[in-house]
């Protein structure tokens, strides 16, 4: 159950640091709203997984989902450049994950 909460708390993270770019230095209201609401959720989905996964791995595992999700959503929705050093970059930050994962 910790390692869904850790997966969730990641893709959480994509969503709060979408919203605060959306937020323009939170001059908009919705946006700013849905970073704090994902944030807080995020944060005490981490705190919750890490009760039970090593600091270092959920950490590592937690940074990385946001990480690649949110670079997913900027180069799909927000019209970030897309090249092929990214997706290699992006596939080894997921092969890291992957190995932490197997690796505990």
């Amino acid at each position: 159950m910790a390692w869904v909460l850790l997966v969730l708390s990641g893709l959480l993270e994509t969503v709060w640091a979408t919203a605060l770019s959306a937020s323009q230095g939170f001059s908009r209201l919705w946006p700013s709203v849905v970073f704090v609401v994902a944030l807080v959720l995020s944060m005490s989905g981490l705190a919750l997984a890490l009760r039970s996964i090593p600091v270092g791995t959920g950490y590592a595992l937690w940074v990385g989902i946001g990480a690649v999700g949110t670079a997913i959503v900027g180069m799909t929705w927000l019209g970030e450049g897309v090249s092929v050093a990214r997706i290699i970059c992006l596939a080894l930050i997921i092969s890291g994950i992957i190995g932490l994962k197997l690796l505990h």
